[in-house]
């Protein structure tokens, strides 16, 4: 007796070879939500697989009746109503820890940038004058120097806590949740006001949008960093370019916004101590892997097996 494979929609694209060996197990439909042939290939899906901008809502749940899993490739997922799709009894899979790695190694490399100019040169050599006076008077600040202030102590929160302590670094945070084995937890507002570099890696859970604002930013030091790789939602760009305008803060690293991409009169657009990126800090050969082994976990759930990384 021949079993046939599940319908799986893979919505924004997969890693070669996962996509492979779903391929020989599932009956995979690669589609966008914006095609016009999406609704009817929707209808007799029993498995989706997302990453960022496939919205899976209540609206899309009810053109969707054999729908049993979605995975989301990644780690944030505030494009997927959880509770919409669990009370229809669709179980939500992700992958939590596919981009740690690779998200520390984003902010400590664009951080360096920051703090050391090293002025480098690659069409021409300096003349003899702009060599001496660029050595002479170009200076960076040293990471052992400085305190990391870090917002959302979760998994990747960890890792940047872990690089910034091998830097010799002082790290503090504060987050909603104990963590065992870690010094406690600083208020929101005494972690501002110590840190001589900020790193959000919060989620968008309610309350977290716009987290840092005027407000939050007026208390960092003077000469303080902003590193935002989370959400463009939880900082207000429009206030962080006003204070680095004035001078008062060194720079900011962005990767994320809202909306995204950002619009032609983005507030950081020009400014020559804003590092602006657009949304690559997980975008290493092997994080896009591990994200799109997503398929195993989608796969298992079709077979009857637990998840193995349910959205919590």
């Amino acid at each position: 007796m021949t079993t046939l494979k599940p319908t799986i929609l893979v919505t924004e694209g997969s890693d070669p070879a996962p996509l492979a060996w779903l391929k020989e197990r599932a009956s995979v439909v690669e589609i966008g939500v914006d095609s016009p042939d999406f609704d009817r290939q929707l209808a007799v899906a029993r498995g989706m697989v997302v990453r960022t901008y496939t919205r899976v809502d209540a609206a899309l749940l009810a053109k969707a009746p054999m729908l049993r899993v979605v995975g989301r490739g990644g780690v944030g997922i505030e494009n997927i109503d959880v509770a919409a799709c669990r009370a229809r009894g669709v179980e939500v899979v992700y992958t939590p820890d596919a981009n740690t790695i690779a998200v520390g190694d984003y902010v400590f490399g664009n951080l360096l940038q920051l703090v050391r100019p090293y002025a480098h040169f690659r069409e021409q050599a300096y003349t003899p004058k702009e060599f001496k006076h660029i050595r002479n008077t170009q200076r960076g600040r040293q990471l052992d120097q400085m305190t990391l202030g870090i917002i959302g102590l979760g998994r990747v929160g960890k890792r940047v806590a872990s690089i910034a302590r091998a830097f010799g670094m002082k790290v503090v945070f504060n987050d909603l949740l104990p963590m065992p084995g870690h010094q406690i937890s600083m208020s929101k507002k005494d972690v501002l006001t110590s840190c001589d570099v900020l790193s959000l890696h919060v989620d968008m859970r309610p309350g977290n949008e716009n987290l840092i604002g005027a407000s939050e930013l007026a208390l960092l030091k003077d000469q303080a960093i902003v590193i935002n790789s989370c959400r463009g939602e939880v900082l207000d760009a429009h206030a962080l370019a006003a204070e680095l305008r004035s001078g008062r803060l060194a720079g900011c690293v962005i990767d994320v916004y809202a909306p995204e991409p950002p619009p032609a009169d983005y507030p950081l657009l020009g400014l020559s101590n804003a590092l602006l990126t657009p949304h690559m800090a997980a975008r290493t050969q092997t994080a896009i892997l591990n994200m799109s082994w997503v398929v195993k976990d989608v796969l298992g759930v079709l077979s009857g097996e637990p998840a193995m990384y349910p959205a919590p």
